[in-house]
């Protein structure tokens, strides 16, 4: 996935967890698709566009064919702070450095917790 986003490394991972068990743990525990709209510096400019599909157990680049439960929208630091846990998604959410549109339900599951550690990077 070509990018010049800290995000896309962090993908890049992902897409290697969910080739384990705990990444096939998360399918079934989780089983929502997950758009992510990240933004070099502000959100809504110059977007990467990314799906991880926990249905399938996948990440892809490029807008999600169909309808995702979830769209997020944050800038690359943003991002990489709610995945490493340095931020919390509901305060990122309340303080405007994340957007959702879709699912509040599906949004709920979007946590630090289907994350690969950093320390498994």
């Amino acid at each position: 996935m070509e990018s010049s986003l800290k995000s896309a490394a962090l993908l890049e991972q992902m897409k290697k967890h969910l080739e384990t068990d705990a990444g096939k743990e998360l399918k079934e525990k989780v089983g929502l698709v997950y758009q992510l709209n990240i933004a070099p510096k502000k959100i809504g400019f110059n977007e990467e566009i990314f799906v991880v599909d926990l249905k399938e157990g996948k990440v892809s680049k490029g807008p999600y064919d169909g309808k995702p439960d979830a769209t997020f929208s944050f800038t690359d630091d943003n991002f990489i702070s709610i995945a490493s846990g340095k931020m919390n998604p509901q305060i990122a959410f309340i303080r405007g450095n994340m957007k959702i549109k879709g699912s509040i339900s599906a949004a709920q599951k979007f946590t630090p917790d289907i994350f690969p550690k950093p320390s498994k990077l």
